[in-house]
């Protein structure tokens, strides 16, 4: 498998004859990771390459820099919200991206520190061992922009950790600190800052050293729970693209800009 054509993921291979596949968001600022069009269409396309290759029996995803996900990139969302076509296009890839983790048939380990937000935290919180720092910070903010939360939200959230919870945090974009988000089941572990890689490889090379298929027959079987939330996403997710042509979007975008306070 040729993964040299992924521009905005830096991948490498690890453990025992190279079966787990490392794959780092690229920080392209220099802070956080971002999801622009290059990089959006990248994060959804990579689990197939990631199912089709016969060598990997498990990827770990992570961040680079100073978190996990920044989210979309401005220039992104200011093109979904003008441009008819462009938004087509990401309602595809954001389809793609929660449809591609869950039916990968490889285990998914995902390393979450500081902020982790937007297209990342979708495959963060979709993989199948989810792993974050105590003081990572995880947000949708998808009401706060003036769309729905559509991505992943609806799919998985009241599924981990409640729909009284899910509700909470959606409709009001209220962070979660990593241990809380174990507390309430949103992820698997919390762990402190210098044990998150070292606990994410140590569990991916325990998924890559055991029976492949008694493992992805277990994860085919389970995640069957969210292939029958799936209307519910569809649902979700065209609702949350109907909003990128509405025009809270264009004041949540001035407002993220300008650094203050939304006023729809």
């Amino acid at each position: 498998m040729d993964y040299s054509r992924y521009k905005t993921l830096n991948i490498t291979r690890r453990g025992v004859n190279d079966a787990v596949l490392d794959i780092q968001m690229r920080a392209e600022n220099g802070k956080l990771p971002t999801s622009g069009h290059k990089g959006h269409w990248e994060l959804s396309e990579i689990w197939r390459d990631v199912g089709a290759d016969d060598t990997v029996r498990c990827a770990v995803l992570r961040g680079e820099g100073m978190g996990f996900s920044g989210g979309g990139d401005l220039a992104l969302v200011q093109d979904m919200a003008s441009d008819f076509e462009i938004r087509s296009r990401v309602w595809k890839e954001a389809r793609d991206l929660v449809y591609n983790v869950i039916n990968c048939d490889k285990p998914i380990v995902s390393a979450m520190h500081g902020p982790a937000v937007g297209a990342g935290l979708v495959a963060g919180l979709l993989a199948d061992i989810s792993i974050a720092t105590k003081t990572a910070k995880i947000v949708d903010g998808h009401t706060r922009l003036g769309v729905a939360a559509g991505d992943h939200a609806a799919i998985v959230w009241p599924l981990l950790c409640s729909m009284a919870k899910a509700k909470y945090y959606l409709l009001l974009c209220e962070p979660i600190s990593g241990e809380e988000a174990e507390r309430i089941g949103l992820v698997s572990l919390a762990v402190e800052e210098d044990q998150l890689l070292p606990k994410a490889y140590e569990v991916a090379d325990r998924l890559a050293g055991g029976s492949q298929t008694a493992i992805r027959w277990t994860k085919y079987a389970l995640n069957n729970w969210l292939r029958q939330a799936g209307p519910s996403f569809d649902t979700s997710l065209a609702l949350e693209f109907m909003g990128f042509g509405g025009p809270d979007v264009h004041e949540g975008l001035a407002s993220l800009r300008e650094r203050r306070a939304p006023e729809f």
